[in-house]
């Protein structure tokens, strides 16, 4: 058996301040944007660069009971993981495009590690991991991600 995660929905106020902040911010590629009249909502999938696995399906808020959840869907945890295979390059560009880091970068066992918020205050780690870290390996074998 072959299953994978192919999206994960992050709450949004706004489509296109979303679209925005994760292509020019965070250099995203917008994979999706597809009007749905029948629902007047639109299907927004974007995806880090380079990457085959999960995409962010960025889902706005239809309801009034969705709305407190806009950048605090996990309560105020990191809730997303962005790996890189350089940390310091994409940590100073990130610096450099305005991103706010609340946790400085971070030698763990696991690897280097920093945390940052987006447009609307989720927590996202940006992680490189060391090299025999069992997901490192997996990169490797070429299995992904997701």
């Amino acid at each position: 058996m072959v299953q994978s995660i192919v999206h994960i929905a992050l709450v949004v106020k706004d489509y296109d301040e979303a679209i925005e902040f994760y292509t020019k911010k965070l250099n995203f590629t917008l994979v999706e944007d597809i009007y749905q009249p029948e629902q007047d909502k639109r299907w927004v999938v974007v995806s880090p660069p380079g990457s085959a696995g999960t995409t962010l399906l960025l889902a706005r808020a239809s309801k009034p009971e969705q709305e407190p959840f806009v950048g605090n869907q996990t309560g105020g945890r990191v809730f997303l993981f962005l790996h890189t295979d350089d940390f310091w390059r994409d940590y100073h560009e990130m610096v450099s495009r305005g991103i706010e880091f609340v946790r400085e970068p971070k030698e763990q066992p696991y690897g280097m590690v920093a945390v940052f918020k987006d447009l609307y205050g989720n927590l996202w780690d940006l992680l490189e991991l060391k090299d025999d870290h069992p997901i490192s390996q997996r990169m490797k074998r070429g299995e992904g991600l997701s």
